[in-house]
C-alpha cells in the first residue's frame, strides 16, 4: 500500500508540474487533482486500519513521538521491523539500504555510498523524516553540527535519518518509551 501510494503521489506531481501553467484547463485540472487527493486519503485510512488490525498502532506510536517522524514513515519502519528478526541496528540499517559501501583496495580510497539494497519508498519517507527533524529543536543541532562540519545536504540528511532509524529500531526492539532530547 505505501508503494501504491508512492506511485499515486509520484504521478499527482508529475501531472501537477506539467499541466500547471495550462490556463484553460485549470478548472478540470483542479477537479482532477482533488480526486487524487482523495486517493491519498483512502489509502491513508486504509493503512490505519490495516495497522490496527494487524495490533501494531502502538509500534507506529513509539516511532511518532520520535520528532520528525510522521505516521506514513512510521508505518513503513514498523513493517520493515517486522519482515525480520534483527540482532542489532546495523542489520536493520542494512536492510533498509542505508548502509554504506566501502570502495578500497590497497592505496585506492573511493567514494562511500549508500548500497540502496532495500525498499526505496522506506529510504525516501526517512529522507522526508529528516528534513522535518532538522527544523525540530532536538535535532537541528545535530544537523547544522554536520552541515558546519562541511558536510553537503544531502549527507548530512542522511546521516539524520540513518540516525531516526536507529533510535525507532531501538524503540520498537526494547518496546521502550522515546525521551526527546529537547533541543540539547
Amino acid at each position: 500500500l505505501l508503494r501504491r501510494r508512492a506511485a499515486l503521489v509520484s504521478a499527482r506531481t508529475s501531472l501537477t508540474q506539467s499541466w500547471g501553467n495550462e490556463a484553460s484547463l485549470k478548472d478540470a485540472f483542479n477537479s482532477f487533482a482533488k480526486h487524487f487527493e482523495s486517493l491519498d486519503l483512502l489509502i491513508q485510512k486504509r493503512l490505519k486500519t490495516l495497522v490496527r488490525e494487524a495490533g501494531l498502532s502502538e509500534q507506529v506510536a513509539r516511532c511518532q513521538a520520535v520528532e520528525g517522524i510522521g505516521f506514513l514513515t512510521a508505518v513503513a519502519l514498523v513493517t520493515a521491523f517486522i519482515r525480520g528478526d534483527f540482532k542489532r541496528s546495523d542489520s536493520f540499517i542494512a536492510f533498509l539500504g542505508m548502509d554504506l559501501k566501502v570502495a578500497e583496495s590497497g592505496q585506492k580510497s573511493g567514494r562511500r555510498c549508500l548500497t540502496k539494497r532495500g525498499c526505496s519508498e522506506v529510504r525516501r519517507l526517512l529522507h522526508n523524516a529528516a528534513m522535518a527533524a532538522s527544523k525540530t529543536a532536538a535535532w537541528k543541532e545535530v544537523y547544522e553540527h554536520y552541515r558546519n562540519t562541511g558536510k553537503a545536504t544531502t549527507q548530512a540528511l542522511v546521516i539524520l535519518s540513518r540516525k531516526l532509524a536507529r533510535i525507532a529500531f531501538a524503540l520498537m526492539k526494547t518496546q521502550g518509551e522515546y525521551m526527546s532530547k529537547g533541543g540539547k
